[in-house]
């Protein structure tokens, strides 16, 4: 895993005002819905993005079928799909975004090359990684106990 320096994770996440989620979920038991629903309820503007629900309603948004139906500006693009369809997304967003600032791919979610050609373009790539996670954890929001961050001391 590629090792971001905290305030770097923090600089993304403070400068960040509108996040495109790819593969948002419209079932809240899915990673992406809640990701995207606690993004939203933190105060970013998130645009869901997922063909197969496109038009239908998320968080006051409407989802949209790709990324080339968004015309308000994007800072982040956030990545849940395999590895393997991460190129023609970094790719469209690259096209669509001329002021896009992350590519930011999911927990397992890798691709080097599509990584190297947006930070050839001036574009902040952070790989298999959360968000909710990441803001969480920088911002004092993690509670300890187990549920929250899935940790539970031995230390009793």
């Amino acid at each position: 895993m590629a090792d971001y320096s905290d305030d770097h994770l923090k600089t993304i996440l403070q400068r960040t005002k509108t996040i495109a989620v790819v593969g948002v979920s419209m079932n809240p038991v899915r990673p992406s819905y809640y990701v995207a629903r606690y993004l939203s309820l933190k105060g970013y503007a998130v645009i869901p993005v997922n063909p197969g629900h496109a038009g239908k309603d998320l968080f006051g948004q409407t989802v949209r079928g790709a990324l080339s139906e968004i015309s308000e500006p994007v800072d982040m693009v956030d990545i849940f799909r395999r590895s393997e369809a991460v190129p023609p997304i970094v790719d469209e967003a690259l096209e669509v975004f001329p002021k896009l600032r992350t590519i930011w791919m999911q927990i397992g979610v890798e691709h080097p090359e599509a990584a190297e050609t947006a930070q050839a373009r001036g574009v902040d790539v952070v790989m298999n990684r959360c968000p909710k996670i990441e803001y969480q954890r920088l911002f004092g929001e993690l509670r300890m106990g187990g549920f929250s961050t899935g940790i539970i001391s031995s230390k009793l």
